[in-house]
């Protein structure tokens, strides 16, 4: 019976649950909305005529439905992409910043521009949609500037595990990104438009910055730290620091939540009794300083959760009332969703709302279940209890009191981690027991730093010295629990066993390259791409194929387009042994590589032509070019060709960005190249792919890289259509993204990414 009253008494978790329902059909089912619409106003009728309160949640679910299915078919940014087209357009528009501009480091500046109005083929109309445009200027959040440039489609992944841009920006009706040129393609007319809230948010928080900064100049990572946990400007975290963090399942402290805003209620509730404010004047104050707080930070979803959330607590006292903490959470829900439908779908929010349930109804059970364990026995007079014990039980208790908050926290992330991140993170449970505390320092110290600031500088800057010191520790502690074996897990989305005795993934990085190859659980990397591809692209790939170690990277030659991102490769994934050629370079990515690798002292062998090494049991790689001693003129013409021999029979030939030359030797050297699929790059010259190297060599299909600039790294159209007349299925990686190829015994099948086409072999 207990579990029936838990709706009448906390109603928002039912209408929560409704108002979810609601977006979720009208998102799963858009083309249905009309048949769909009239359905669950059949059900709200049906049940506010029974009088009862499945009635109400039919009805917020209709609502939701509604107001989602209206957002999502007609809006602002779905008018303006239907007017533009698929094809880039050049357009000018007036309009303001309303995203924090983030600055990369070729000096292009990018943000979310509002539009109140646009010019497209000379004529001028008014505008509401927003553009994620890319300026190389700096602006501001607020600025109103006029603009220049090309409003084109945003960019898909392109490879598994990619981030998905084009969806992110969707679910924020964004459409189009608009790419300005040049600098003197656009102006900044003002510097104070936008939400005036937010532009007193946006100020206060650079205040904020100067003040948590003041004395810290020289230590930029730990001030990009403490910005994090205090303002929850994640932004400003160094990636290789961030990335520590979530692996040990800390990373939630550079997220502003529960924790931050507890203590900004905490502070303010102390100054309120100090000036002895009555407790509903006091409530009715901290309730917004709350949400402007919530705004400083960024307006995340976690942070307005946590506003939301405490608001509602808080406003028990104004009513007298008591608020239950799972009601709030589910109000704080509602009301997100009221603003924004979409944002159900986003990380953030359905990370933020599972952690803090599982923690409301997890933590004090699992607390219950340690405390038995370690509490004393109640019948002993405490009397009894030396100083000694007294302390070891305060101790265990506090121990089990976060435990059971920290593995509350971890189930509620757990399938959120597993799904997003492919991350499973065991340590977390001992790394939030050790790091937490001294978070909640940090964040303590930069708010006293900040009140402070306005009145005794000094007593800021030590503030801020005492934050530097508590930071280091953090740091140093994640680092080290990061690097603990087992301590953080990837693992690949679960599957029906594909049976292939291979795998090939032949990654799209425009001119660079990586292949990643499969074989008995054993994951193989032959170049590692452009190091501007690495973070973006290679890293997130193999995360998401469940790759934790690499068994062995083969570099083909010193083109920074296939081997930029090997030391990342090597930090990241420590190869066991590296594959390289004799032939000498004059690459400087290549020789600074070699020369980290060899002070790690790992197995590298050097391979020319008639040498082979195996993935697995039963493939191996043969190596057909360069022959020893061999030098040519180009990184391109001394590049490995590796031949993929599965279960005896040759399957796949690496050309890598070979040209005729190399085509040539091999046509005089080896009477035997047929093989069912052929992977090749753009040679310098923009010549490869002969008619007599495509005679000899037969295959089936061909994956080839191909970009539009250069002029050499574009197949050619002339060849594409001999190719195509020949027979053999040609995959131009420009069009398809990653292609993926899986071999069987008898068989082999490749699969495209962007275009999901399936070609399957034919016997031969």
């Amino acid at each position: 019976m207990k579990t029936l009253n838990v709706l009448p008494r906390q109603p928002f978790i039912g209408l929560a649950m409704a108002a979810s329902a609601g977006v979720l059909i009208a998102d799963l089912a858009p083309n249905h909305s009309l048949v769909l619409a009239i359905a669950l106003a059949l059900l709200t009728v049906t049940a506010l005529l029974t009088r009862n309160s499945p009635a109400v949640y039919a009805l917020v679910a209709t609502g939701f439905f509604f107001l989602h299915s209206v957002r999502t078919s007609d809006s602002p940014g779905l008018r303006l992409a239907r007017e533009l087209g698929n094809e880039p357009r050049p357009v000018t528009v007036c309009g303001a910043v309303v995203s924090e501009p983030k600055f990369a480091a070729n000096g292009s500046t990018s943000f979310l521009l509002q539009t109140e109005s646009i010019e497209i083929d000379a004529e001028t109309r008014p505008c509401r949609a927003k553009l994620f445009t890319r300026w190389r200027h700096a602006v501001e959040f607020g600025d109103e500037v006029k603009l220049f440039g090309t409003a084109e489609k945003v960019g898909a992944p392109r490879n598994p595990g990619e981030f998905d841009m084009r969806s992110y920006l969707a679910r924020q009706d964004v459409h189009r990104e608009m790419i300005v040129r040049y600098p003197e393609n656009g102006a900044v007319l003002n510097h104070s438009g936008g939400n005036r809230i937010l532009r007193a948010a946006q100020k206060s928080r650079a205040w904020m910055q100067a003040a948590l900064r003041r004395d810290l100049e020289n230590s930029p990572d730990v001030t990009g730290s403490i910005n994090g946990m205090v303002l929850g400007l994640r932004h400003q975290t160094p990636e290789d620091i961030e990335e520590p963090f979530q692996q040990t399942g800390t990373l939630h402290l550079f997220a502003v939540a529960g924790l931050h805003v507890g203590i900004v209620a905490r502070l303010l509730w102390i100054v309120a009794t100090v000036v002895r404010l009555p407790r509903k004047w006091a409530t009715a104050l901290i309730i917004p300083a709350l949400l402007f707080y919530a705004a400083i930070t960024g307006l995340h979803t976690s942070s307005v959760r946590a506003a939301v959330m405490s608001g509602v607590l808080l406003g028990g006292f104004l009513v007298e009332r008591k608020a239950f903490a799972l009601n709030s959470l589910a109000a704080a829900a509602m009301l997100i969703l009221c603003w924004d439908t979409n944002e159900l779908f986003s990380i953030g929010f359905q990370l933020s709302f599972s952690v803090v349930a599982a923690i409301v109804l997890l933590a004090d059970p699992v607390y219950r279940f340690l405390r038995r364990r370690f509490e004393a026995d109640s019948f002993l007079p405490r009397s009894l209890f030396n100083a000694r014990r007294r302390a070891q039980t305060q101790t265990l208790l506090w121990l089990a009191r976060a435990g059971s908050v920290s593995f509350a926290a971890w189930i509620g992330s757990l399938p959120l981690m597993l799904w997003y991140y492919h991350l499973l993170t065991p340590i977390s449970l001992v790394a939030n027991l050790v790091v937490v505390p001294v978070a909640f320092l940090v964040l303590a110290g930069g708010l006293l730093s900040m009140i402070a600031a306005p009145f005794s500088p000094w007593l800021s800057i030590v503030f801020n010295n005492a934050n530097w010191a508590l930071t280091k520790i953090i740091l140093g502690a994640v680092h080290l629990f990061a690097q603990l074996p087992g301590g953080h897990i990837y693992l690949e989305h679960p599957h029906w066993p594909r049976g292939a005795r291979v795998e090939i993934n032949v990654l799209d990085l425009r001119s660079g390259a990586a292949v990643h190859v499969r074989a008995a659980n054993r994951d193989w990397l032959l170049d590692a791409g452009p190091a501007r591809d690495y973070d973006r692209v290679l890293r997130q790939y193999l995360r998401s194929q469940g790759v934790n170690r690499l068994d062995g990277l083969a570099l083909t030659h010193g083109d920074a387009g296939h081997i930029g991102g090997a030391s990342g490769v090597f930090l990241d994934f420590h190869p066991r042994q590296l594959i390289d050629a004799t032939a000498r370079d004059r690459s400087p990515v290549h020789r600074k590589f070699i020369a980290m690798f060899g002070s790690e002292r790992s197995t590298r062998r050097l391979c020319q032509a008639g040498d082979e090494f195996n993935l697995s049991h039963d493939i191996r790689a043969r190596i057909l070019f360069p022959p020893p001693a061999f030098e040519g003129e180009r990184a391109d013409d001394q590049a490995l060709v590796i031949q993929l021999v599965v279960s005896g029979r040759s399957r796949a030939l690496l050309m890598s960005d070979s040209g005729t030359a190399t085509e040539d030797f091999l046509l005089q050297k080896y009477s035997d190249l047929q093989s069912d699929i052929l992977v090749k790059g753009q040679h310098h010259s923009g010549v490869s792919g002969s008619d007599a190297f495509l005679d000899r060599v037969q295959p089936q299909a061909i994956i080839a890289t191909s970009r539009i600039f250069p002029e050499s790294e574009r197949i050619k159209e002339a060849w594409a259509e001999s190719v195509r007349a020949r027979g053999i299925k040609l995959f131009r990686q420009d069009e398809t993204g990653t292609v993926q190829v899986r071999i069987w015994r008898d068989r082999w099948e490749a699969r495209t990414y962007v275009t999901s086409e399936t070609f399957r072999s034919e016997s031969r």
